[in-house]
This record gives structure tokens, C-alpha cells and sequence, in this order.
């Protein structure tokens, strides 16, 4: 099967991978918040980290992983727990945050972080959610046919990659401005508030997470 016979096939799972990707949660929750509060760096910074997260995930899958994963389920138990407590953890400082009264320090305060930092909680989110692969797979099954080239399953990866770059670091753009930002400041409380339960649901799912 050449590139272009191919294509239309590869269009659908990119279709579905932006909708996906675009729709509200955890990760597009952290960089929303982190934008605002923090800084399009930040902001900026902590959607790179969910990127690489989405990706090795990606990688992870398509080149046959959740085969590993299925076989050793204790493995994938470990990590579905220990994603769900870091998500919890999240949803008690956005909740703690909330419960301040009064104006919260923003970027240009003392209360800063490194780069790194934010790369890392951005990277965590993903890579301690082990049902991303099992999401990449419903994704690459959208374009893999019995006739696919062996290229195939990376071909969606490398694109699902390159739109998460646009989706996820737009996020950090966008809510990064200063309309963004004096809006973070008015409504606050409801926004860390609403990004707690989010995290807070999300972590319990996690780890009850029923198959």
C-alpha cells in the first residue's frame, strides 16, 4: 500500500486523536491553570512534559508494549495506582488553593518553580496513566487495515505527536494572556475549584478503575 492509498485511513485516526486531545482534562486542566497562574513559560513548559508523556505512550504502543502490559497485569496495576494518588495530590492542592480567600501570588511572584519542574508534573500526568496506551491502540486501529505498510502504526504516532504539540502548547498559549489571566484572578477560587474535583474524579477512576 503506497503513502497516499494510505492517507485517508491516517486522516481518521488524526481526526479522532485531535477531538480526543482537545477535550477537556487532567492534562488540559494543569496547563490551563499553570498558564494563568504561572505564566505562558509555565504554562508552556508543563504542556511540553504532557506531550513527551503522549507520545512515549504512543511509541510504547504501536510498537506492541500493551501486549507486555496485558501479560504482567500487576505491572499495569502499580501504575494505575500510582497515577491515581498523583492525581489526587493535584486535586488537594488545586482544593487547598480554592480555600484561600483573598488574591494567590501569580507569576511574577517569589513563589516560582524551574523549568523543569513544570516539565515533570506534565510528564507524570501521562506516563503514570497506563489506559493512554490502551487509547493510543484505539487510535492506531482507526488506520491499520491487514494491507498496511509496517510503517503504518508509527506513521499515526509521528502525527498524533506533532498535532499534540499544537493542541496541548496552544492550551499554554491561549490561556497565558492577559485576558486569561485577569479572568485566572476574578474567578479563581471556582477554577481551582472545578480543577480539583476534575483531578479528584479522575484520580479515583484511576485507581478504582474498573476494566
Amino acid at each position: 500500500m503506497t503513502f497516499f492509498a494510505f492517507l485517508p485511513d491516517l486522516l481518521i485516526a488524526y481526526g479522532a486523536y485531535l477531538i480526543a486531545t482537545a477535550s477537556p482534562g487532567p492534562a488540559n486542566l494543569a496547563i490551563m491553570t499553570t498558564a494563568m497562574r504561572r505564566g505562558r513559560r509555565a504554562g508552556m513548559f508543563l504542556a511540553g512534559g504532557v506531550v513527551l508523556g503522549s507520545a512515549t505512550w504512543g511509541c510504547l504502543a504501536a510498537a506492541g508494549m500493551s501486549a507486555l502490559l496485558a501479560q504482567y497485569a500487576g505491572i499495569t496495576e502499580i501504575i494505575r495506582i500510582l497515577g491515581g494518588l498523583y492525581l489526587l495530590w493535584l486535586a488537594f492542592k488545586a482544593l487547598r488553593s480554592a480555600a484561600r480567600s483573598g488574591p494567590v501570588a501569580l507569576s511574577d511572584t517569589t513563589e516560582r518553580r524551574s523549568d523543569i519542574r513544570y516539565f515533570s508534573t506534565g510528564l507524570a500526568i501521562h506516563l503514570t496513566n497506563p489506559k493512554s496506551i490502551f487509547a493510543w491502540l484505539a487510535i492506531i486501529a482507526l488506520a491499520i487495515t491487514p494491507d498496511a505498510p509496517g510503517w503504518a502504526a508509527f506513521a499515526v504516532v509521528g502525527g498524533c505527536w506533532l498535532l499534540g504539540i499544537f493542541v496541548f502548547e496552544g492550551y499554554a498559549i491561549a490561556f497565558s494572556t492577559r485576558r486569561m489571566i485577569d479572568g485566572y484572578t476574578r474567578f479563581r477560587r471556582w477554577i481551582e475549584g472545578v480543577t480539583g474535583l476534575a483531578f479528584g474524579l479522575a484520580g479515583i477512576k484511576l485507581i478504582a478503575g474498573s476494566r
